[in-house]
């Protein structure tokens, strides 16, 4: 079975950080662009990250920039978010998404396998 999990999700405060893993089963992440999307209650889904098959480029939406950090380790298959100084606004539910590249990276649309989500709460 092909899929994507995450992990990582949970309950912090503002300014507190969280470390997101996706993890991929079935087929190897090598050869895909991989994005972090996240999605809060009553709005839209929102392209937050993607990284290149190779690692060597990065992408960052401006609502999570020099807060968020994306990363990938293709001997263990898979990528990582680090997000750090959490704001309450960062609260929702965070997907991973396979594609063939980054280009158009925050359209939902473009994507190959999707994991189920994972809960980041962002509460004091």
């Amino acid at each position: 079975q092909l899929q994507l999990v995450e992990s990582g999700g949970g309950l912090v405060q503002p300014g507190g950080s969280l470390r997101l893993s996706c993890a991929a089963s079935g087929f190897t992440l090598d050869y895909y662009g991989i994005g972090w999307f996240r999605q809060a209650p009553g709005k839209e889904r929102e392209g937050v990250s993607c990284i290149s098959s190779s690692g060597g480029t990065t992408y960052y939406a401006d609502s999570v920039k020099g807060r968020f950090t994306i990363s990938r380790d293709n001997a263990k298959n898979t990528v990582d978010l680090q997000m750090n100084s959490l704001k309450p606004e960062d609260t929702a539910v965070y997907y991973c998404a396979a594609k063939a590249s980054c280009a158009g990276y925050k359209f939902a649309n473009n994507y190959k396998y999707w994991g189920q989500g994972t809960q980041v709460t962002v509460s004091s």
